[in-house]
């Protein structure tokens, strides 16, 4: 071979390694991510295991937290890239106090997901019964809180609000009756319903202030907003992706669900068919700005509304 045929075929390797390495290049995220196994907490670690976002070039770290107050902490101190299923009240409320936080997606709407129950001996027939008794939410900021603070002001409640983090702490915590009235969402109590163990005394949506309405949203930092937008624009397409393929008819995907919860694929279908229809976990849209806005003064997350170009600085979904 002539010199001038070895340079160049020496070139063309390099260019090939090069493309190579591109090609295979990872980039890591941390997420800090609310209640381990919910449907739609559990979307980034579906898409994982399926070789979703490793095909869009992306590694996931997930730390599973006990609610949407850890998640949002989690974010503003930089400890993790991303958050997912921050409760929306939380969100506005931390942006209003000028936390560095940004929302990049819808993460769920409606909340006809999310019940509170009572153990099936519990005197407790409604939340009109509820003078005195303490009612759970997982943590500050989160999705439970809001629609709790909800229902103390729609129905003149004297309860007593109190954290108490995931479903099965709360699950136990209830049980043990250290809290009169738990929360929970599919899977989770699922099977203490269909034993008769518990009775459901209110659903999400029973809060008007959240049907129909956006809840719950994914979030990141200004930091990494500003020095890795191309990287989440790249989850952002691995998330729509994996729920298109959550929803498909693909078996794989009840069964990778099933699989990281430990459930079966009956109960897996039954969670995604009865409680998260595919619009509530639409990413593209924050819905009902213009109630939720108000809803937040209401219900004291904020002092003022925010206005629209606080919001347009606040909300920032990557478009498709």
């Amino acid at each position: 071979m002539s010199k001038i045929g070895q340079i160049g075929g020496a070139l063309a390797a390099l260019v090939l390694g090069l493309a190579l390495g591109t090609a295979c290049a990872q980039d890591t995220i941390k997420i800090a991510a609310g209640q381990r196994g919910n449907w739609d907490t559990s979307i980034s670690e579906v898409g994982q295991r399926a070789g979703i976002f490793k095909k869009h070039g992306l590694v996931l770290e997930i730390l599973w937290t006990q609610g949407a107050g850890e998640t949002q902490q989690a974010v503003v101190s930089g400890s993790a890239d991303l958050g997912v299923a921050g409760g929306i009240m939380g969100a506005l409320s931390l942006y209003s106090k000028g936390a560095p936080i940004r929302i990049i997606s819808a993460e769920t709407t409606g909340a006809s997901d999310l019940f509170w129950y009572v153990p099936a001996t519990s005197p407790i027939k409604s939340l009109k019964d509820t003078e005195g008794k303490t009612i759970a939410y997982s943590t500050n900021g989160s999705s439970t809180h809001g629609i709790v603070s909800a229902f103390m002001k729609q129905y003149n409640l004297t309860a007593k609000p109190t954290a108490t983090g995931g479903p099965d702490a709360t699950l136990t915590q209830v049980m043990s009756n250290q809290i009169d009235i738990g929360w929970s969402a599919p899977p989770f109590g699922l099977q203490q319903l269909d034993e008769g163990k518990i009775r459901i005394i209110a659903s999400g949506n029973d809060a008007a202030a959240f049907k129909g309405q956006t809840v719950r949203v994914n979030i990141t930092n200004t930091q990494t907003l500003a020095t890795r937008k191309a990287v989440i624009d790249r989850y952002m397409k691995a998330y729509r992706e994996t729920i298109d393929w959550m929803y498909s008819d693909d078996p794989a995907a009840l069964k990778t669900y099933a699989d990281f919860v430990g459930i079966s694929l009956t109960m897996a279908k039954r969670t995604r068919d009865d409680f998260f229809p595919k619009s509530s976990v639409d990413p593209d849209k924050v819905i009902e700005l213009d109630t939720i806005v108000p809803d937040a003064v209401t219900l004291k997350f904020t002092a003022a509304p925010l206005t629209k170009e606080q919001l347009t600085e606040l909300i920032q979904i990557p478009p498709r």
